[in-house]
């Protein structure tokens, strides 16, 4: 995998662009969804994939409490809420996750389906979620698009460079050997 990102084809631009989604996806409440999301909003804006879906793993289970509980914060303060602690807010996470699973499974059988706790799970941490952390992944993506592009610029360079001279080299040799004379 090291070798193929080494070896993206496209241009330094286009692979930041991805890298930059992937980032800003990580931001974003979607769990789940991360990968997805990066690869189609990659497409969307012309960067590239694999690197979108490479930098999604810039959120990860280290990062993730710190993403959950700087953007939930955040969203918060913007929206107006009252902030939760971090063990509350993954805790709602998992209960809406089993509501959503709860109703999704009433369809099939007689019980009824309840999306109150949904709802409440939706204005209460999700919005400020979502708020907060498309905030923070702009600033992010920005910040990553512009630290790896020059770096992604410059390794592409010296490996043109570098393939340019092997080429040479073997060039070299081959038409001495044609020519019968020892190469240097």
């Amino acid at each position: 995998m090291a070798l193929r990102l080494r070896r993206l084809p496209d241009p330094a631009h286009k692979i930041s662009r991805g890298i930059a989604v992937g980032v800003f996806m990580s931001f974003t409440p979607f769990f789940g969804l991360h990968f997805f999301l990066a690869a189609l909003l990659a497409l969307v804006i012309r960067g590239n994939v694999l690197a979108a879906l490479l930098a999604t793993f810039f959120g990860n289970p280290l990062t993730f409490p710190l993403i959950a509980s700087v953007s939930t914060g955040l969203g918060f303060w913007m929206v107006g809420g009252d902030g939760m602690p971090l063990p509350q807010i993954l805790w709602a996470f998992a209960d809406a996750s089993l509501d959503f699973w709860r109703n999704f499974l009433a369809l099939f059988t007689p019980e009824t389906a309840n999306w109150q706790g949904l709802v409440l799970f939706l204005e209460q941490i999700f919005v400020p979620y979502l708020v907060g952390g498309l905030t923070l992944g702009m600033a992010a993506g920005m910040a990553s698009y512009y630290l790896s592009a020059p770096l992604i610029a410059a390794y592409q360079k010296a490996r043109v460079k570098r393939l340019k001279k092997r080429f040479a080299k073997r060039r070299k040799r081959a038409l001495a050997r044609k020519m019968g004379t020892p190469a240097e």
